[in-house]
């Protein structure tokens, strides 16, 4: 199913997103 394949998708580059995010975060916090 396209649509199906496509959440997937849309959910993994979002989770890569917030795990890039998260170690910059943690570094402002640090700062």
């Amino acid at each position: 199913n396209f649509t199906s394949k496509q959440i997937l998708v849309q959910s993994g580059v979002a989770m890569l997103a917030q795990a890039n995010q998260m170690p910059q975060n943690l570094l402002r916090l640090l700062q």
